[in-house]
């Protein structure tokens, strides 16, 4: 099934962001490897694709587990939990009712 992961940030968590990315994107890109992955992104601070030092407020992703116990371990293990950049993590079910027809999901 797929599964929508919502976290928000500390305030003050860019630095936090920047040493953590690395091993944050290489979980993503496993789950993209596996044809699990539909879409992941942080949420700028600022309307902009490039908010600078304004950082973010947080990220979303939405990947398939196998049960919502699976999602949420995925998701308490993610390295911006270690590194103290997502006080919030929300993980919930998603049914996907519309899609575009270039969709591989």
């Amino acid at each position: 099934m797929w599964y929508l992961v919502y976290a928000e940030d500390y305030s003050g968590s860019l630095e936090g962001r920047r040493k953590a990315r690395p091993a944050h994107l290489a979980r993503l890109s496993a789950l993209a490897s596996e044809g699990r992955l539909i879409l992941a992104g942080p949420n700028p601070a600022v309307d902009s694709e490039n908010p600078g030092d304004a950082g973010f407020t947080g990220s979303t992703v939405i990947a398939k587990f196998d049960s919502l116990e699976e999602a949420k371990k995925w998701a308490d293990a993610d390295p911006y939990v270690e590194a103290h950049v997502f006080k919030n993590v929300t993980v919930k079910p998603l049914l996907i009712t519309a899609k575009p027809s270039c969709a591989f999901f």
